[in-house]
């Protein structure tokens, strides 16, 4: 049950059986500290707190600190079995910790190394397949599910509805129903066989792209689709290519292992809880077969950071991923959205990506937030522990602390003479004010009606500057430049227009 730190090589502190054992320490002290955790130790000044590593932090400890006290709360309250977190920063699995029982029954605890299946997460895999071979060309994503599987027939929302294409598949468009049976309720997943006899007689809910509707059925057939274009079989798949790359070394597909977590089924009043068994999801592993345990899923959500072409443990280039973190097909209310395999959410005025996972015995989430290159990943044993809503908590506490703890300083540079590029500049469209607020300089339309209608300039170099903004329209990331005459500002340069000065 103690918490872990994992390697970085960049910081000392990760090195140092002594630092880690302080970490540990603090990290269990009482919660009675959390209230003033955030001010500076006696004798330390701010900007040496500013220098230290993530678990140095003190804002970062007393957030630990303060989850930890409220999970074990919610661990003793709810009669939860057992909960493993972990709280990713860019490519470290920064802090981990088990709570509760793996095993009830032999009190076996929570650990880093205990298996959960992970249900759901599977699709974020299968997606990352699909990925894959299109960027060796082998297929795309608008090619018709068809071309892979020939036997791919069913019966139709509409008469004249369009091929279901593989993008479908992966987005939850394709209109297909939820499920390829009974599975959920008597645990018997069909074989490949009997999936491919089955399909002629389901019917579509809805047709391709009408609206956003959850299809475990869909990755199904995704998962055979990566089989037939790779000549592997699923789990040689993952292996080759994902698992071995990442090195997550205790991942599997449908595999049993004495390290797995004993699944247990909801609370339900004056019973016990049931201990599931183990479920194989044989056709369906694509869409909810996977196990593995927290630290190799922090290896897969380092991933989603990562720059560059793919190779050695860069497991899709820069372009795909964007591709699946990028919202393709919102639900009709538009309160969400699904990019390739990944959830979209919006969280205040943060973007999140992540997905959940559900299967007998265990409940698991992960979510992602891809601007502070911070993932929260709870896994649990048990139907009925809202992980989604633990995993909420985790990035609000712990991974704001972390977010905020390794802002850099570049990030924001203020120069008092670019005090003098304030003023106000007129165009044929309106006037518009550059005005210094907290050693920032700020663009607004004073005709405007709505003040919250703002552009922020960041420092390149000299006069040149590019413009923020939280929305895509005027010249957002493009160079605004002020042209200045005889010591006097006349012109701001925006993109490819011009504003001329007028006040004095």
């Amino acid at each position: 049950m103690s918490p872990t730190v994992r390697p970085n090589d960049s910081t000392a502190l990760y090195k140092s059986k002594r630092s880690l054992a302080a970490i540990i320490a603090l990290v269990l002290a009482s919660a009675f500290a959390v209230a003033q955790a955030g001010d500076p130790p006696i004798g330390e000044s701010a900007s040496t707190i500013s220098d230290l590593t993530p678990m140095e932090n003190p804002d970062v400890q007393a957030s630990i600190r303060l989850f930890s006290a409220w999970l074990e709360g919610q661990i003793a309250q709810r009669e939860l079995p057992g909960i493993v977190v972990g709280l990713v920063k860019g490519d470290d699995l920064i802090w981990s910790k088990g709570f509760g029982y793996a095993d009830l029954s032999n009190k076996r605890p929570m650990t880093d190394d205990t298996r959960f299946r992970m249900a759901s997460h599977s699709k974020l895999f299968t997606a990352t397949a699909i990925m894959q071979l299109r960027e060796k060309g082998l297929l795309r994503l608008d090619d018709p599910v068809s071309d892979y599987l020939p036997w791919f027939e069913f019966k139709t929302a509409t008469a004249d509805d369009p091929a279901v294409t593989v993008e479908h598949l992966l987005t939850h468009s394709s209109g297909l129903p939820r499920e390829a049976g009974t599975h959920w309720s008597d645990y018997e997943f069909p074989t490949k066989k009997e999936l491919q006899a089955l399909l002629p007689e389901r019917q579509a809910a809805f047709s391709p792209e009408v609206r956003w509707k959850y299809s475990n059925l869909a990755y199904a057939l995704a998962g055979m689709i990566v089989e037939t274009v790779s000549g592997q079989s699923w789990p040689a798949y993952l292996q080759d290519n994902i698992f071995d790359p990442l090195a997550m070394s205790a991942s599997s597909v449908d595999a049993e292992d004495p390290q797995l977590a004993t699944g247990y089924g909801r609370r339900i009043p004056n019973q016990e809880r049931e201990v599931m068994p183990f479920v194989d999801a044989r056709s369906m592993s694509s869409a909810t077969g996977l196990t593995s345990t927290i630290e190799d899923m922090a290896a897969f959500v380092s991933a989603q950071f990562r720059e560059g072409p793919r190779g050695d443990n860069r497991i899709l280039s820069t372009a795909s991923l964007r591709e699946m973190h990028r919202v393709r097909m919102l639900e009709n209310d538009w309160t969400r959205g699904q990019g390739i395999g990944f959830s979209v959410m919006r969280v205040g005025d943060k973007l999140q990506v992540g997905h959940g996972g559900g299967y007998p015995g265990y409940t698991t989430h992960t979510r992602i937030q891809l601007d502070d290159e911070i993932g929260a990943i709870v896994l649990t044993n048990t139907l009925d522990s809202y992980p989604s809503q633990l995993s909420a908590q985790l990035m609000e506490t712990v991974g704001t602390a972390v977010a905020k703890a390794t802002k850099t300083d570049s990030e924001k540079r203020w120069d008092p003479e670019w005090a003098r590029f304030a003023g106000i500049y007129r165009s044929p469209w309106g006037d518009f004010q550059v005005v210094e607020m907290n050693e920032e300089l700020v663009l607004i339309n004073i005709n405007a009606p709505r003040l919250k209608i703002r552009s922020t300039l960041e420092p390149l170099t000299g006069d040149t500057f590019v413009i923020k903004a939280e929305t895509g329209g005027g010249p957002v990331g493009e160079v605004t430049r002020f042209v200045e005459e005889n010591g006097r500002v006349t012109r701001m340069i925006n993109g490819d227009s011009y504003m001329e000065r007028i006040d004095p």
